[in-house]
């Protein structure tokens, strides 16, 4: 079952050109059975205090709600919008939940009737999570075209930044009878709390059109990003930029994975009050094949040789990070075949040595894809499972 859904969410993403040569899909059939799955992808953060706070999608709403327990007990849900509307919440996608000043931020895409189509979504709450504002389109072009996969950062300034990948570049492009591989990376920052956005900002022509992006706020609270990029030859490795008008794209990973499709498989990425960037990643490149983790200690101008993790026999897939300084959290899932397992490790050092991979849980059906969230110096597993529901774990080896 988990190979014939990758195999969808593959040919899902391949453009024209490829789709032509494939096996005929119902392309709007298929996306409505997507749209109408379960939800499984959550968002979950710790605020200041240690509450936990947790968004889910049900019945075409967002549900946020709050535990003082790290997860054993919830308070009573609050809906963010009053007007159900198709919200991605599996795969690649989950809403994304900030909690920071006694203030909640959360996006998230909306995904509309054509296939592989959506918005960029937000709202905020300034009464503790007691009612949330009326959520706002961020993506300034209003084709039905894909604006999908959307990450966000709020700094100590209350500056909120959205980040997402959009193909209003290729829809141009199209109409002038020109080629354009993959997608487009836009940003929009609000300087007031999220009350309004600045104009639609681009940042790189070619990305992966399917793979998450990936956002952490430097130590002087200008996010970076992370994502799969096309390069020349469609080799489909990772690409790293500072939002701050000034840093040029740098590569993260060297792998040269040529393939004529998007992976369906973004990065993480994590910086702590040290400044050093942590990232993950996966590639499926005939010599450099699995998941790997790199970090750098000049902004992101160079990395450390990735670290080749996890194995690949066993499906590993879908890493985060997580750092706290010298203390480096990475995790990952495993399937073999009949039950999926959350696999990680640990790092002392500054992700230069590495603790032994260790099983944090496990399920015999669908899940989500692992998050690692901060409360009070501690890491914590967020993990959704149709089995056993939505657990918080301690990471901490």
């Amino acid at each position: 079952m988990k190979k014939i859904l990758f195999l969808l969410l593959f040919a899902a993403c391949i453009g024209p050109a490829q789709a032509a040569t494939s096996p005929a899909h119902d392309m709007t059939q298929m996306w409505q059975a997507m749209l109408a799955k379960p939800a499984m992808a959550v968002g979950a953060a710790f605020d200041e205090d240690g509450r936990l706070w947790r968004a889910q999608v049900r019945d075409g709403h967002l549900w946020v709600s709050n535990s003082d327990d790290a997860g054993a007990n919830y308070g009573e849900p609050v809906r963010v919008n009053a007007e159900p509307e198709a919200i991605a919440a599996d795969g690649e996608n989950r809403p994304k939940l900030v909690a920071k000043g006694g203030a909640l931020y959360v996006s998230w895409t909306r995904s509309l009737d054509k296939p592989m189509t959506g918005d960029i979504r937000f709202s905020r709450s300034l009464d503790g999570g007691r009612s949330f504002s009326v959520p706002v389109t961020v993506n300034d072009n209003r084709e039905i075209i894909s604006h999908r996969f959307d990450a966000m950062a709020v700094n100590a300034k209350g500056q909120v930044y959205i980040a997402w990948l959009d193909k209003r570049d290729l829809s141009e492009a199209r109409k002038s009878g020109k080629e354009y591989a993959g997608a487009a990376l836009y940003y929009a920052v609000s300087d007031d709390g999220g009350k309004r956005f600045r104009r639609n900002v681009k940042v790189a022509n070619h990305t992966c059109e399917c793979c998450r992006t990936a956002m952490a706020l430097d130590t002087d609270g200008v996010p970076v990003v992370a994502w799969r990029h096309v390069y020349d030859g469609n080799i489909r490795d990772h690409a790293i930029v500072k939002l701050d008008g000034k840093a040029t794209m740098a590569r993260l990973g060297q792998e040269n994975w040529n393939v004529a499709a998007c992976p369906h498989h973004g990065p993480s990425i994590s910086i702590a009050k040290d400044g050093a960037y942590h990232a993950a990643w996966f590639s499926n490149a005939p010599e450099k094949r699995g998941l790997f983790y790199a970090y750098s200690t000049d902004q992101g101008k160079t990395f450390s040789t990735p670290l080749n993790f996890g194995k690949p026999a066993v499906q590993a897939a879908h890493p985060a990070v997580f750092s706290l300084g010298e203390r480096v959290h990475l995790a990952w899932k495993e399937f073999d075949g009949e039950h999926t397992r959350i696999v990680a490790m640990s790092s002392g050092d500054g992700g230069k040595n590495w603790s032994a991979p260790a099983s944090l849980a496990s399920t015999a059906d669908a899940s989500d894809s692992p998050l690692l969230i901060e409360r009070k110096g501690r890491v914590y597993l967020s993990w959704n499972t149709k089995n056993e529901g939505h657990r918080v774990i301690e990471a901490n080896q």
